[in-house]
């Protein structure tokens, strides 16, 4: 498929992953806290911020200080798609895309035996999969997600938790920022040295995937930063280690 026009081009470059990892492990922090977070200069962060605002990642308002003057901007990941215009523009072209693939097209769209909710909320997460490069491959019978990043793979080595909880953390977004049953329930990162799993469900339901159907393990969504890191780590050794070639690092 022909890449669209506003990918997302944002966390190609380790400085704005790691500011953005900021913005998730402190929601509200103001600029100077977050650049001194990140590690780099005020300025730099400053334009980051900018561009991860106008990507529909993060959103900023003022924070009330008690004290006269002008009060700093906070900083919040954007968690539902009509806190960010660019957010909510994302979400209703992804709907009207599923929705004109669903009519035209039922044997390639991946939500067609879905509720409408549901497939809204995987039409939503399959454009932030694809426009982030990661080449999704849907199965909704199974509710799992497919994906074969490349473009962290400079990334892995050095910033591996960071890159594990951003994306991990994107993903749940994706799928909060409009109303639907969906939810990130478990990570199988490196299935093979190519590829990771996503497994979706609904609250309070057990997946539909489990350890058992899949040859690697996986890790519930919800652990830490260095959980997740720890265990892609682990992942991606066992994959390398049986794999006849090298291949792209998995950022899930």
């Amino acid at each position: 498929m022909p890449r669209r026009v506003k990918d997302f081009r944002g966390l190609t470059e380790e400085s704005r992953v790691r500011l953005l990892h900021a913005v998730q492990r402190h929601p509200g922090q103001a600029l100077k806290g977050l650049a001194t977070e990140a590690d780099m200069h005020i300025n730099t962060a400053r334009d980051h911020l900018r561009v991860l605002e106008a990507e529909g990642f993060v959103v900023s308002a003022p924070v009330d200080t008690g004290r006269r003057g002008r009060p700093p901007m906070g900083y919040w990941p954007v968690e539902r798609s009509h806190h960010s215009p660019a957010a909510q523009e994302r979400a209703e072209e992804a709907g009207a895309r599923g929705e004109l693939l669903r009519r035209l097209a039922p044997d390639r769209d991946h939500g067609q035996a879905l509720e409408e909710s549901a497939a809204h909320q995987l039409d939503v997460l399959y454009e932030h999969l694809e426009d982030a490069g990661m080449d999704p491959v849907v199965n909704s019978d199974d509710l799992a997600v497919a994906v074969r990043p490349c473009v962290y793979q400079d990334l892995l080595e050095s910033q591996r938790p960071v890159v594990c909880s951003v994306h991990a953390k994107l993903v749940r977004q994706q799928l909060e920022q409009v109303d639907g049953p969906l939810m990130l329930r478990r990570l199988h990162p490196f299935t093979t040295a190519h590829s990771c799993l996503l497994v979706l469900g609904a609250d309070e339901q057990e997946p539909l995937v489990s350890d058992e159907n899949v040859a690697v393990p996986g890790i519930p969504a919800d652990r830490s930063d260095t959980k997740l890191g720890e265990f892609a780590l682990e992942a991606q050794r066992r994959a390398e280690g049986g794999a006849s070639g090298g291949g792209p690092s998995c950022p899930l």
